[in-house]
């Protein structure tokens, strides 16, 4: 089972993530949620723009965050023209079988002015937990 979800800033930057459970990495038994997020990246604006940074908030099931910031997404900094999308997979643990995860990528427009991309909450959760 998965969950999805999707948005577009004010930029044109639309967000979409697919999220699983990884069963065969996760042991519950020692509090081991292991997920995948599938994230596509589209650029629907009418000008280019490049990913520089990420950043991620993730809150378990117990309401513990985490901030993960870095540069790129998965070692790539992409450039996307107008209609262009570049997608990846990415994953996290979690302590707890159900959580969530949202955040924005700092951007660049071909005009070299910085921007947000939101990228909107999902949910993290393993088969027959949520409704």
């Amino acid at each position: 089972m998965s969950q999805s979800t999707s948005g577009t800033g004010p930029s044109g930057i639309k967000v979409q993530v697919r999220s699983e459970y990884l069963a065969e990495q996760s042991n519950p038994a020692e509090s081991r949620y292991v997920f995948a997020y599938h994230v596509k990246i589209t650029n629907a604006g009418d000008h280019a723009a490049r990913l520089l940074t990420r950043h991620w908030v993730i809150m378990d099931g117990e309401a513990r965050v985490q901030e993960v910031r870095g540069d790129g997404v998965v070692g790539q900094q992409p450039q996307l023209a107008p209609g262009e999308s570049y997608e990846y997979t990415s994953g996290t643990v979690l302590e707890t079988p159900v959580g969530s995860m949202h955040g924005s990528y700092g951007m660049i427009g071909e005009d070299g002015q910085p921007f947000e991309a939101p990228i909107p909450a999902f949910t993290l959760a393993i088969p027959r937990v949520l409704h």
